[in-house]
């Protein structure tokens, strides 16, 4: 007999049973809840993620096939679609909400530093990602005559690239609404693309001792009070000082500002690079400019791994449960590779889970040679077979 529970009862063993139901008390989750627990609605919904359950059905048919499996998950038994369906659309995601931010705790603590990069600022890449709804079904969520949505706002911390900001609003709210309330460390560095000009942002930013690396925009006006010297062999057109000559861009943000043109030999095209960051050389600049690149693969990743596009519930709770649930897993994936030797892509990792959650094995081996044969591990002596 194996001296383990299932691999997604130890998956569900990096979570502290006693912040959960602190936060289910402090959030009076399970107020009138008669038997169906939050932690058996959330063991449910992570499954979803994990199983890559597509419906209510699939969830409580999955869970129900077994049952002889679910006790190591801390759960009675499979739900019914009824009960699910109900908890999903009244007890609070507030609950889901801090338990990512409770397991973003743990990845922080083991995620590996900035690799790419010498300096120790901070570097934070901020951007946003539509998820369309269908309008007829999510009525809520009018974003067009005929279209539904709401916006993923999120922001990267390069550190083991890991969101340490979420934020879902309507479809309709923009980026720079979300940007203006965040604060950052003095010295951090945030990357942002065009969507988020505001010149009074980037004023403030550089008052408050925070860096910006952006796009310029296009029709910008703007005077040259100043070159820097150009790195041989770089693709750097230009490195220089400038200062906005436009009435309104001017009494939004006064400050001089560093521009940066650089020839991009893929595209075959030039970036322009707006900045308020002196003292790193116009590679470097580019460099962290293109590493905003993993905020993009990000999304790609949770939307094309996970549960987020697809929904088993079309009340605005069951949405944000659902979303959440969605970076929790995101979360557990990156939790699973710091803690690996092996080179896992996020997408196989996904898989190889879906195919391996009710099987007994060591988890933390598996991530390590999952395709190394488990021992059996017998209850007592093997009685030899005599013919």
């Amino acid at each position: 007999m194996n001296k383990f529970s299932s691999m997604f009862g130890q998956i569900l063993h990096i979570f502290s049973k006693t912040e959960f139901y602190a936060t289910v008390k402090e959030l009076k989750a399970e107020k009138g809840a008669k038997g169906f627990t939050c932690w058996e609605q959330f063991v449910a919904m992570l499954f979803c993620q994990l199983g890559q359950a597509r419906s209510l059905r699939e969830i409580c048919g999955g869970l129900a096939s077994c049952m002889g499996k679910l006790k190591h998950l801390g759960i009675k038994g499979a739900p019914c679609r009824s009960t699910l369906s109900y908890a999903n659309e009244h007890r609070p995601w507030q609950v889901y909400e801090k338990m990512f931010y409770h397991l973003l705790g743990k990845c922080q603590a083991i995620a590996p530093g900035k690799r790419k990069f010498r300096f120790r600022n901070k570097l934070f890449s901020l951007d946003a990602s539509l998820i369309e709804l269908c309008a007829s079904l999510f009525d809520w969520a009018r974003y067009k005559k005929a279209k539904g949505a709401v916006k993923l706002h999120l922001l990267l911390d390069h550190e083991g690239y890991l969101p340490v900001f979420v934020n879902v609003t309507e479809g309709h709210v923009h980026e720079v609404t979300i940007a203006q309330q965040l604060s950052f460390p003095p010295g951090a560095i945030v990357v942002i693309d065009r969507g988020y000009l505001d010149y009074r942002m980037y004023s403030r930013w550089t008052d408050q001792g925070v860096y910006f690396v952006t796009r310029q925009k296009g029709n910008a006006l703007f005077r040259v009070v100043g070159d820097r010297p150009l790195p041989r062999g770089r693709h750097i057109l230009a490195d220089q000082l400038i200062e906005f000559t436009e009435y309104y861009s001017k009494k939004k943000c006064s400050h001089t500002l560093r521009r940066i043109e650089m020839w991009d030999e893929e595209k075959n095209e030039t970036i322009v690079f707006i900045t308020n960051h002196f003292a790193f050389g116009a590679t470097t600049v580019a460099a962290i400019y293109k590493d905003r690149w993993q905020i993009e693969i990000f999304f790609k990743i949770i939307k094309q791994n996970l549960k987020i596009k697809t929904f088993v519930g079309t009340s605005y709770n069951a949405l944000m449960i659902q979303i959440w649930t969605a970076l929790i897993a995101i979360l557990i994936l990156k939790y699973l590779t710091f803690r690996s030797t092996f080179s896992w892509s996020v997408s196989n990792l996904v898989a190889m889970l879906r195919y391996n959650l009710f099987t007994y094995r060591d988890l933390w081996e598996w991530i390590n040679s999952p395709f190394e044969v488990p021992p059996i591990v017998p209850e007592g002596e093997q009685l030899a077979l005599g013919f």
